[in-house]
């Protein structure tokens, strides 16, 4: 013999009110995540690459498929938010521009890697895929290491050339602005060899640090995640919407 059970006709008043409390909180923070974005985004003419992409410009206007790897660290494997890390949201933006180019993205970041730690896996998880494009994050975990940053000069050429035998073009990505990188005392000279290396190999360079200067300067808060290190979703929004965008503008060019 079975005993009815009796199913409650509704749920508790405050359990309903905590969860309506739960969705206004979670709507509101991302729209001001949103709204971070886009106002971050909107610096994006103040960048430049400061080199020229002239074949991922031809694969753009009239290429069917580009294979783009992005190697780095943390920031490249999307430590610090729930939401996409900058290399998917790049190839988002991109597809979006050009919905008939099939774009094969590989993410290949690795916490806490540096220079020599990307150098030495440059082929086993970059170069075996031939991509077209190579998208390096790189210098920030430098900063904490012993050897100087001009000690680093000749393994950054060192890759950046490994690079280009491979018939790929490149674009360095520097630090973040973050308040733990700014505390870093050798992070100016980072920000340095990477902009001199940068016009010394003729190579595009994307400063992500410039760029979020620029927006947090202006008032534009979240684009740090709790850490105080990493981007937050938000960041990782404006830096991937942002690179995608300068990287458009080569086939406008």
């Amino acid at each position: 013999m079975h005993r009815n059970r009796r199913v409650p006709s509704h749920l508790p008043v405050s359990f309903l009110a905590a969860c309506l409390l739960s969705i206004i909180l979670i709507t509101t923070a991302a729209n001001a995540s949103d709204t971070a974005a886009d106002r971050c985004l909107s610096f994006v003419n103040h960048l430049d690459l400061g080199a020229p992409l002239p074949q991922t410009r031809e694969i753009l206007r009239h290429g069917k498929s580009i294979t783009i790897v992005a190697l780095g660290s943390s920031s490249t494997a999307g430590f610090g938010t729930f939401g996409k890390a900058f290399p998917e949201v790049m190839k988002a933006e991109l597809a979006q521009s050009h919905p008939s180019l099939h774009i094969n993205l590989i993410v290949s970041g690795r916490l806490f890697d540096t220079i020599p730690g990307s150098i030495a896996r440059l082929e086993k998880d970059a170069l075996r895929y031939k991509p077209d494009l190579v998208i390096w994050q790189l210098g920030t975990n430098d900063t904490l290491s012993p050897v100087a940053a001009s000690d680093l000069r000749g393994q950054m050429r060192k890759g950046i050339q490994q690079i280009k035998r491979s018939n790929a073009e490149v674009i360095l990505m520097d630090l973040q602005y973050a308040p733990v990188v700014r505390a870093m005392p050798s992070h100016t000279a980072m920000q340095s060899l990477i902009a001199d290396v940068g016009r010394e190999e003729s190579v595009a360079v994307f400063s992500r640090y410039a760029l979020m200067k620029h927006a947090i300067d202006d008032g534009v808060h979240g684009l740090v995640a709790w850490d105080g290190l990493h981007n937050s979703a938000a960041g990782y929004r404006c830096i991937g919407r942002a690179l995608a965008r300068m990287i458009d503008q080569t086939s406008a060019q």
